[in-house]
């Protein structure tokens, strides 16, 4: 029965690696793009793409969710992106590099979509380059709801009810060990408590932050798992984009800013035993402390989230890049390793990017010694 199980499990994991390379070829006998295929799994999208294939008249067929565009132009101008998505409605363009690159256009709308940015159109109903291959056209304010933002809202639901859950365990039940989900928040809660905040805030001035830690790593613990879809077709990678991961940094920045007391700006403006000559060099080095302990915060999240789900793509696109099945021998279980160590670093990233949130907040509520 156990090897039965493990069987399935393999082959399950192993379909699931190779779906989004089948789903991005074009066409029976045609090359894969691997290339094209691992940016189109782990960028945002104004579509939720599920996979492609080929029907009976050679021809391809998509099966996308259109989602909604919400766009501020003199206005506000709603409509679904499946105004977009029309391949009669691509437009081929040459790039600096020589390569051949397209972009997708709405005449009745007046906005075309160019690597997923949308732009106004010109009076001849296109876009304009510049010699970088830039797009010169100016663009609307863009609050559509992406694969990104939906991914967002979905995980923020899901961590609401789990967390509700577990308290209404502890309400309708106090007397009792936790149970049903509250089994297993309870040993995370204590685990952030005391390894995480107890650790680097101090007894005394833990419990104020333990609201905004608990948030930040189970928030990112949820994203990082779900961003594992990516290897699904259809799948977002929301941790691995840079503008969530700046907007959790800038939110530690923020607690760690307005929690920190006089000894804090002392030790940035007048630092300690550091001579007066050496202030006007120490006090910028100081304010760009500030800065870079978020920034370092925001990229190595950003980093590694999605340093992984490329090199579990790229292995599984060298069987369609060399061409040869042989090659899955090497590739699958490589793939099949990577795919479940970014199981621990999900869960890895999290804790450090909470653990340096405590430490800094902590450095900026100590008390002089």
């Amino acid at each position: 029965m156990l090897n039965t199980t493990l069987k399935a499990f393999v082959w399950m994991v192993v379909l699931l690696l190779s779906a989004p390379v089948f789903s991005s070829s074009s066409a029976e006998g045609e090359p894969v793009d691997v290339t094209e295929m691992i940016m189109h799994h782990i960028k945002d999208a104004h579509e939720w793409h599920v996979l492609t294939y080929t029907d009976d008249n050679d021809g391809k067929q998509h099966v996308s969710v259109h989602l909604p565009i919400i766009l501020i132009d003199g206005g506000i101008k709603v409509f679904s992106s499946k105004r977009f998505y029309h391949e009669e409605e691509a437009i081929e363009i040459l790039t600096p590099e020589g390569e051949t690159d397209h972009y997708l256009v709405n005449q009745e709308l007046g906005y075309g979509i160019f690597h997923e940015e949308i732009y106004k159109l010109n009076k001849a109903g296109l876009l304009d380059f510049d010699v970088e291959g830039h797009v010169t056209n100016a663009k609307p304010y863009d609050f559509s709801i992406t694969k990104n933002v939906f991914t967002l809202f979905f995980s923020s639901l899901l961590l609401f009810v789990l967390l509700k859950a577990a308290v209404k365990s502890y309400k309708s039940d106090g007397l009792h060990p936790p149970r049903g989900i509250a089994r297993f928040v309870e040993p995370i809660v204590v685990f952030v408590r005391d390894d995480i905040a107890k650790a680097n805030i101090g007894e005394a001035k833990y419990k104020k932050f333990m609201p905004f830690l608990l948030t930040a790593f189970f928030f990112i613990w949820i994203n990082n798992m779900l961003g594992l879809i990516p290897i699904i077709p259809g799948g977002a990678n929301l941790t691995g984009n840079i503008s969530f991961t700046l907007t959790l940094a800038a939110m530690t920045m923020l607690v760690t800013v307005f929690s920190g007391n006089k000894n804090y700006w002392k030790h940035i403006f007048s630092t300690p035993g550091v001579p007066v000559a050496l202030l006007p060099i120490m006090i910028p080095v100081e304010l760009v402390g500030i800065i870079a302990k978020p920034f370092a915060l925001m990229v190595r999240l950003f980093a590694n989230i999605t340093a992984g789900h490329i090199i579990v793509l790229a292995l599984t696109g060298i069987i369609f890049t060399f061409g040869s099945v042989a090659w899955a021998g090497l590739s699958i279980p490589m793939s099949l390793f990577i795919g479940v160590l970014e199981l621990l670093v999900a869960f890895l990233q999290a804790f450090i990017f909470t653990m340096l949130s405590a430490l800094f907040i902590g450095e900026a509520v100590a008390e002089e010694h």
